[in-house]
C-alpha cells in the first residue's frame, strides 16, 4: 500500500513525538521524586528564606518563581496547587494571580505545542482520512471552539493537564487556546492566591493549608456559574440546529 505523498516520512514522524515523549517521562519522573519536595511543608520550611531574598531579590525571586511554575505546569509536575498558594503567599493577591496566571499559561502552551506537533499532527492526519462521524465531531467542535475551550478551562472536575492537550490532539487554534487559558484559569488562580495570602497566619498556628475551601458554595458557586453561562452558547447552537454531532 503506497503512503500517503504529503504525510511526513517516518523518521520525521517519529521525532515528532520527541517533545511529548519527554515530557511524559518527565512527567512520570517527577510524579515519583518530588512529591514530597514541592509541598507545604517545603515551604514552611523555607519561608524566612524565600521572604528576605524577596525583600532583596524582588525581580529575581519573581523571574525564579515564574521558571519553577512554567516547568511544573509545562511537565505536569506534582505541586501546581502548592506553587499557585505559593504565588500568594511571595507577592499578594494582585500580583500573586498575575504571576501564577501566566505561568500556568505559558506552561500549558509548552503541553499544546509539544503534543500538537507530535500527537495531534498524527491524530489529524488520521481523521482527515477516515472521515466520518470522527470528522463531524470534529468540526463540530471548531463550531464552538472558543466555548468548549473556556469550558474546559471553568470547570474544576476537569484535570488541567487535560484541558492543556485535548485541544491540541483535535487541532484547535493556538490563538484561542492561549487567551482562553489565560482568562478561563483566572478564578480558580484568584481563589488559590487568596489562600496563598493568608498562609503565613496558617503556618504559625502550626496549621495546614486547607484548600477545600475551593468547593465552599460561596467559591463555587461563582466558578460554576461562568461555567454555565460558556455552556449557554453551545447550548443555543445545539437547539437551532447548528451544531451536528
Amino acid at each position: 500500500m503506497m503512503s500517503n505523498p504529503s504525510s511526513p516520512p517516518p523518521q520525521k514522524r517519529w521525532l515528532r513525538q520527541v517533545p511529548f515523549a519527554l515530557l511524559a517521562l518527565a512527567a512520570l519522573v517527577g510524579a515519583v521524586t518530588l512529591g514530597d519536595v514541592l509541598s507545604f511543608e517545603t515551604l514552611k520550611e523555607n519561608r524566612s528564606d524565600l521572604l528576605a531574598f524577596r525583600d532583596q531579590n524582588y525581580a529575581a525571586l519573581v523571574l525564579a518563581f515564574l521558571a519553577a511554575y512554567i516547568v511544573i505546569v509545562a511537565f505536569s509536575l506534582p505541586g501546581a496547587a502548592v506553587a499557585s498558594v505559593t504565588g500568594g503567599f511571595l507577592f499578594g493577591l494582585f500580583a500573586g494571580t498575575i504571576f501564577n496566571v501566566a505561568a500556568a499559561t505559558i506552561g500549558a502552551i509548552g503541553i499544546f505545542l509539544a503534543a500538537r506537533w507530535g500527537l495531534g499532527a498524527t491524530l489529524a492526519a488520521r481523521i482527515e482520512a477516515n472521515g466520518g462521524r470522527i470528522q463531524r465531531l470534529k468540526t463540530a467542535l471548531h463550531d464552538t471552539e472558543i466555548e468548549v475551550l473556556l469550558l474546559l478551562r471553568l470547570v474544576p472536575a476537569v484535570p488541567f493537564f487535560v484541558a492543556n492537550l485535548l485541544p491540541a490532539l483535535v487541532g484547535v487554534k493556538l490563538w484561542n487556546f492561549f487567551w482562553t487559558t489565560a482568562v478561563g484559569i483566572i478564578p480558580g488562580a484568584i481563589v488559590f492566591t487568596w489562600i496563598g495570602v493568608g498562609l503565613g497566619d496558617v503556618f504559625d498556628r502550626g496549621e495546614t493549608p486547607d484548600l477545600t475551601l475551593f468547593w465552599e458554595p460561596h467559591v463555587i458557586g461563582p466558578i460554576l456559574g461562568l461555567c454555565a453561562l460558556a455552556a449557554l452558547p453551545i447550548l443555543v447552537k445545539a437547539i437551532r440546529g447548528k451544531t451536528e454531532i
